[in-house]
């Protein structure tokens, strides 16, 4: 089946409100037209992935083709998240791109040690946040193969 018969969605876990608002701003800009969801905390991540509380919703969906992970963020930070998800044999495969304003080397060693994906330092400007939202979506949605408990069938 093409991938044009798939729609991706994306989650992105981010704490802070104006960079989500940027960040949902910059896929607008970008024109991917992929569902984007938002969760705060890598606690609400978990839910979100597990599809419990609020997220029961999605119960028999499949998982985001992607996730962009903020590292530093309350209750449950990216890198302990990150660890979890890859441990986890239901969620293991779901690609994990990190999106921080930490350029730590540790941070980039740790995070790749723990099996991400990418790690990509938030830019400054909101030009640069566009560009690499299109390159990312582009990436992740329209050059590689996806595992199929992230793909949906298009509506």
């Amino acid at each position: 089946m093409s991938r044009s018969n798939f729609t991706v969605r994306i989650v992105v876990a981010d704490d802070d409100a104006d960079d989500r608002m940027m960040i949902q701003d910059a896929f607008t800009e970008s024109k991917l037209g992929n569902p984007v969801d938002f969760v705060e905390d890598g606690v609400q991540l978990l839910e979100y992935l597990r599809r419990e509380g609020e997220y029961a919703k999605f119960a028999g969906q499949p998982f985001p083709g992607f996730i962009l992970l903020d590292l530093n963020m309350p209750r449950k930070d990216g890198r302990t998240v990150l660890k979890e998800i890859k441990n986890d044999p239901d969620l293991h495969r779901i690609p994990i791109v990190i999106l921080t304003t930490s350029k730590a080397e540790e941070d980039i060693i740790k995070t790749y040690n723990l099996g991400v994906n990418s790690f990509i330092c938030k830019p400054v400007s909101f030009e640069k946040l566009v560009d690499i939202v299109k390159t990312v979506g582009h990436y992740w949605i329209e050059i590689v193969a996806l595992p199929p408990e992230c793909q949906r069938n298009a509506a």
